[in-house]
C-alpha cells in the first residue's frame, strides 16, 4: 500500500476512530499506572508514568506485527468439560483472567494498607532505585493485558497495519500529556485514590466475566454474557463527577 492510499478518506476515519478508541481503552491503564506511580517520590512519578506508557506503546506495536499470533489466542487451545461445568480455554481468556486477578489482588492490597497502616509503624527502607523497578514491573505485566484487550480491538476496527501503529503511538503520547495532571490530581485527593482503587476492583471482576464469556464458560447450563463496557466506562465517569462535585463542596466549606 502507497502513501496516497493510506491517505485515503476511509484510512483517516480509520485513524480518527481508532485513537479515540485507544484513548477511551487507556483510561483504565492510566488509572493503574497513577497509583502504583503513587507510592515513588514526587521526582520518581513522572518518570514511572512514561515509562509505563511507553511501555503499554511497546507491547502493543509489537503485537501488531505479530497479528497472527494474536488472533490464534482466541482459538481454545484445552476444553474443560466436569458435567456441571463446561469451558474452552484460549490464551486471550487464560490472559484476562490472570489480569483480573491480579487487578483484584493489588487494588484490595492497596486498600488495605492504607486503612490499616500506622504513621509510626517501621519499615524497611527500600532504595529508590529499586521501588522505581518495581512499580515499573506491575505496571509491564498489567500493560500486557492492556495491550491484548487495545489490539483486539484494532483489529477488529481495521486491517491496515500502519494505521493500527499510527493510531496506538498516537494515543499513548496523548495519555502521556494527560497522565501526569491525572497523577497530580490523584496525589492531591486521597478520596479520589480510593476511588481509583475501587474502579481497579470493578475492572479486575469485568476482565474475569470476559475471560469467562470469551471462554465460552457454562455452569449448570447457564452461560456467563458479555459485560458491556460502555457501562463500566459509564460508572466511572459518573463516580468521577460526584467525587468532582465533592471536593468542590469541601474546598468552598474549608475557604
Amino acid at each position: 500500500m502507497n502513501f496516497q492510499e493510506l491517505l485515503s478518506a476511509d484510512n483517516i476515519v480509520s485513524l480518527i476512530t481508532l485513537t479515540f478508541l485507544e484513548i477511551v481503552l487507556g483510561i483504565d491503564n492510566i488509572i493503574f499506572i497513577s497509583i502504583a506511580a503513587n507510592k515513588l517520590s514526587k521526582k520518581d512519578q513522572p518518570k514511572a508514568r512514561n515509562i509505563g506508557m511507553l511501555l503499554a506503546m511497546g507491547f502493543r506495536v509489537i503485537l501488531l506485527f505479530g497479528l497472527s499470533f494474536i488472533i490464534s489466542l482466541q482459538e481454545p487451545f484445552t476444553h474443560i468439560n466436569w458435567g456441571w461445568f463446561h469451558a474452552g480455554i484460549s490464551g486471550q481468556s487464560l490472559i484476562l483472567f490472570i489480569g483480573g486477578l491480579f487487578l483484584l489482588y493489588k487494588a484490595t492490597s492497596e486498600i488495605h494498607e492504607k486503612l490499616e497502616k500506622h504513621e509510626h509503624e517501621a519499615k524497611p527502607k527500600t532504595s529508590a532505585s529499586d521501588k522505581l523497578t518495581a512499580v515499573v514491573i506491575q505496571i509491564a505485566l498489567i500493560n500486557i493485558v492492556f495491550s491484548i484487550d487495545s489490539i483486539l480491538t484494532a483489529i477488529g476496527l481495521t486491517q491496515v497495519l500502519p494505521i493500527m501503529i499510527a493510531a496506538v503511538v498516537l494515543s499513548i503520547f496523548i495519555m502521556m500529556g494527560f497522565s501526569g495532571p491525572v497523577g497530580e490530581f490523584v496525589n492531591r485527593h486521597p478520596s479520589i485514590q480510593m476511588l481509583g482503587m475501587a474502579f481497579l476492583i470493578m475492572i479486575g471482576f469485568m476482565l474475569i466475566a470476559e475471560a469467562a464469556h470469551n471462554a465460552n464458560v457454562s455452569i449448570l447450563g447457564s452461560h456467563i454474557g458479555a459485560v458491556p463496557k460502555g457501562y463500566l466506562y459509564f460508572a466511572i465517569a459518573f463516580s468521577l463527577l460526584v467525587e468532582v462535585l465533592n471536593i468542590k463542596v469541601r474546598t468552598k466549606e474549608e475557604a
